[in-house]
């Protein structure tokens, strides 16, 4: 009978070892899961092929910006300019169109090359200087608001309704039938997850992110990986600024700043998915795609703005409370 007991508590602990164990894998999926069987219950239209389409097309630019953050949460930092990078790719992109009447491509360059500088200024802090990147990105981060306010008198737009329509097709205009938006953003994925994911490029990267010591003891040179870093990442959120000037034809101070805080969160959401807690590509578009579903959702209920963004916040609250359990457990283990 003891026998019995003692198999039967055995048996008992070692499910709800397997529950537990099972919860804190698949614990961010069931989520989504979750949420999305929510919304499609109670948002009107929400599983219908037209919104599911504007849920991937309204997180095209996050998902830009977030690539440039997944590089450099990979490196082991955080970009805290990653919407200066973004304002002053449509800053530079408008101007040389409105004030210089450059063609448009010419234009693109110039807005990417305004993205560049953000980076160069992040990797002269943190490289040549040894400032923290939270502290060289936060600095950037002030100098560029400043910079900004400034340039515009106090922060007005600067629009210019007279922009090519090839530039607004960056934005509006669609390739072999697919949105330009999603395209563009779809080709910079497939470029970083080549480059992070499956080159020794990238396996030095996510090395100098888990390990920055071992890594220089392994003969990694990785300060030049910190400065292009940070280049390259100024570079990719440049280009989401570009097409949310080509959509709106125009330039408005500090709207970058709207996405810093989902891209964090993006990258960070798609690291609890990964059993070693490390930001990748894949997870980064989950993460992504999974804030643009809330979005949409709590959009199609009709809630007005304060009450959507309180949910919202609730529920990312909850999200990264899991991943930050997940990956304590993980290390545990």
């Amino acid at each position: 009978m003891t026998e019995n007991t003692q198999v039967k508590a055995s048996s008992s602990a070692s499910l709800k070892q397997q529950a537990v164990g099972f919860l804190k894998q698949f614990g961010f999926l069931l989520i989504i899961a979750a949420v999305f069987g929510f919304f499609s219950l109670y948002a009107t239209n929400f599983l219908s092929s037209s919104n599911l389409l504007n849920i991937v097309e309204g997180s095209s630019i996050l998902l830009i910006l977030a690539l440039g953050m997944t590089y450099i949460v990979a490196l082991g930092g955080i970009d805290l300019s990653v919407g200066i990078a973004f304002d002053f790719g449509a800053a530079f992109a408008i101007v040389a169109l409105k004030n210089y009447d450059l063609v448009w491509y010419l234009a693109v360059m110039v807005g990417v090359s305004g993205g560049l500088l953000v980076g160069l200024l992040n990797a002269f802090l943190v490289v040549k200087l040894s400032v923290s990147p939270f502290m060289a990105t936060l600095g950037t981060f002030f100098i560029g608001s400043s910079v900004q306010r400034i340039f515009t008198n106090g922060g007005g737009p600067i629009s210019h309704r007279g922009a090519p329509q090839e530039f607004r097709d960056l934005a509006v205009g669609k390739i072999a039938g697919i949105p330009s938006e999603i395209v563009i953003a779809s080709v910079l994925l497939l470029v970083y997850f080549l480059f992070l994911e499956k080159s020794i490029f990238g396996k030095r990267i996510h090395a100098i992110g888990m390990q920055r010591e071992a890594a220089l003891v392994a003969g990694i040179n990785v300060n030049r990986y910190l400065f292009w870093g940070f280049v390259i990442a100024g570079g990719t959120c440049a280009i989401g600024g570009i097409i949310g000037s080509a959509n709106l034809r125009m330039f408005s101070p500090l709207a970058g700043y709207s996405y810093l805080l989902d891209a964090i969160a993006a990258v960070f959401i798609g690291a609890s998915l990964s059993r070693n807690g490390r930001p990748s590509v894949s997870g980064t578009l989950i993460g992504v795609l999974f804030l643009g579903m809330i979005a949409n959702g709590l959009n199609l209920m009709g809630l007005n703005f304060n009450t959507k963004d309180a949910l919202e916040g609730v529920i990312l609250v909850v999200v990264l409370m899991l991943a930050v359990y997940q990956q304590k457990s993980l290390g545990k283990s």
